[in-house]
């Protein structure tokens, strides 16, 4: 019985040497084909820069060989966008066109999320802690979302028709992973930017085992941005009263 079970170890032991050494390579060639860039803010009317973070940055292929690529390329179908702390994680969601977003309220309290502008218009009305609703993002544009009773909560939920897509980390970086060698339209969207400047910024990019770094992305500064917003009426937030505040 001991010497069964000693020649099972060393079956399953085989076994697991057997995959990482057949998922290593897999990730190996993964990281490869990665596409980097590095994305900065630049102040309007002076050169001062710093690092862009939540800026989306995507590519649509426009040869025939990657757009097939495009098509079997398995992304994240289950995303989420949480309540919690009277905010929402991520600020920023990236997703590809079809997918459903579900959005869990984890505070202790209602909550409501309405989007009125751009992209997917709805209004989930209120829904209590411990409890998640969802909504399919089935066409391309940027949502703005907002939280009907607490002002201060905001996200965008940004919609891509392709696979090939990455939000700058706070320093900045971008990395798209599992890009196929071939020509793209490179898009930009960042929340502080304007329609006009974002505009400017696409382009087309070729994609090569040689040149897999994107010349640095800068977007200019929008002097005019703001957080604040109406509620789903189209009227002002009503301030919480001065004393005696309950948490809604």
């Amino acid at each position: 019985m001991k010497s069964l079970g000693t020649a099972r170890f060393f079956k399953i032991r085989y076994w697991i040497v057997l995959l990482v050494f057949c998922f290593f390579p897999l990730a190996a060639r993964a990281q490869d084909n990665a596409v980097t860039a590095k994305v900065v803010e630049v102040k309007q009317g002076s050169d001062t820069v710093s690092n862009a973070p939540n800026v989306v940055v995507w590519l649509i292929a426009l040869d025939n060989s990657a757009q097939e690529s495009a098509n079997h390329v398995a992304v994240d179908r289950s995303p989420q966008l949480v309540q919690q702390n009277k905010t929402f994680e991520p600020h920023v969601l990236v997703v590809k066109v079809g997918t459903v977003v579900q959005f869990p309220n984890r505070d202790p309290f209602f909550h409501n999320i309405f989007s009125l502008y751009d992209g997917k218009r709805f209004d989930l009305g209120l829904y209590e802690a411990g409890t998640t609703r969802s909504v399919r993002f089935d066409r391309p544009g940027v949502s703005f979302l907002f939280c009907n009773i607490h002002a201060e909560m905001s996200a965008s939920v940004v919609a891509v028709d392709t696979p090939y897509f990455a939000i700058s980390d706070r320093l900045g970086r971008v990395s798209i992973t599992n890009v196929p060698d071939g020509r793209y339209e490179m898009h930009i969207w960042d929340e502080r930017g304007t329609p006009e400047s974002l505009k400017s910024l696409t382009r087309t990019v070729v994609i090569s085992q040689s040149s897999r770094a994107l010349s640095p992305i800068r977007v200019m500064d929008n002097p005019d941005f703001t957080l604040a917003h109406k509620n789903k009426y189209g009227q002002d937030y009503v301030p919480p009263p001065n004393s005696g505040y309950v948490q809604p």
